[in-house]
């Protein structure tokens, strides 16, 4: 091959993967700019302060709130993170310092074929199995129990249904237990080897060994990690859609139906025949996309700082 035709390959490779990598950000560009755009009725004549803080949405009035939407949001979310991050840390735990090679190697393809399920696979097997459990036997534990301490049992009250709050975040926290096991893994693989040997040499136990020296060196990682796993949380629709009601309110209990933005867009997009009405919802869409950003950021920053380590 001549000097000439290398140097044109070379060259054509360069623009490749430059024109591959900066499409990323023309992508996110794009999406940001439509969603902006296509929100500014809606921000011209709710404005900020307004359109967050309504409760109501009336596409009969042409009146549109987005804080039901947004409070059901990050309640689903924030609790399935609750739910889901002491799971997935334990497991990540047991696959990085406990199990034997042959048991790491089936604990980690299981995550991962857990991961691959798809989301309306979930959303069915919570409405259909879960939902029904959940009304018949573990809410209404749950109220007999945990519902008769004080301020703690507001949250417990009302008819158990099975389709609401508690149960879509359960769902949604078996979804995201695969992806937060795994960067809680890579983490925790991150820890020198050298570390955790000085403090067997010095007759630490497991125990101490993951509380003392994997868990505060992994520590920014893990934290990285479920902060991305919040966003997806943020992000989910089709397993929320199936178990959640649905219901434009903003919830006293976990046993009362909500709505989330993705549901909501998933729900109404279709049945938009007004401007304003359009507008609104991309306006939600314009929300969701600022907060998820910042949360991917943030825990974006929280991996770099643990990958300098």
């Amino acid at each position: 091959m001549s000097i000439q035709k290398s140097k044109i390959l070379d060259f054509g490779f360069l623009v490749f993967t430059a024109v591959t990598a900066f499409s990323v950000i023309i992508i996110s560009a794009g999406i940001f700019l439509v969603l902006f755009k296509e929100s500014l009725p809606a921000m011209n004549r709710f404005g900020f302060e307004e359109f967050i803080f309504s409760t109501e949405w009336d596409p009969v009035q042409e009146v549109f709130g987005a804080l039901p939407a947004l409070t059901g949001t990050l309640i689903t979310a924030f609790l399935a993170l609750l739910l889901a991050t002491p799971i997935a840390i334990g497991i990540a735990i047991f696959i990085t310092e406990i199990a034997p090679p042959f048991l790491k190697g089936i604990i980690g393809t299981s995550i991962e074929l857990l991961a691959a399920i798809p989301s309306i696979i979930y959303g069915m097997w919570g409405l259909f199995t879960l939902a029904p459990i959940m009304s018949q036997y573990i809410e209404p534990f749950f109220q007999s129990t945990i519902g008769k301490v004080p301020l703690i049992g507001k949250l417990f009250e009302g008819t158990p249904l099975g389709v609401d709050l508690f149960t879509a975040s359960i769902i949604l926290s078996i979804m995201i237990i695969p992806f937060t096991a795994s960067l809680a893994r890579d983490s925790f693989n991150l820890t020198p080897a050298v570390l955790k040997e000085s403090a067997y040499a010095m007759g630490a136990t497991k125990w101490e060994v993951v509380k003392d020296v994997v868990m505060p060196y992994s520590k920014l990682g893990v934290l990285g990690g479920v902060g991305l796993s919040l966003g997806r949380a943020l992000g989910e629709t089709m397993a929320v859609a199936f178990v959640l009601g649905n219901l434009n309110q903003i919830p006293k209990s976990l046993f009362e139906a909500a709505a989330t933005v993705t549901v909501k867009l998933a729900n109404e997009f279709t049945e938009a025949d007004k401007d304003i009405y359009l507008s609104s919802l991309y306006y939600l869409a314009f929300l969701l996309f600022i907060m998820s950003f910042a949360i991917l950021a943030i825990a974006k920053a929280f991996l770099v700082r643990a990958e300098k380590r």
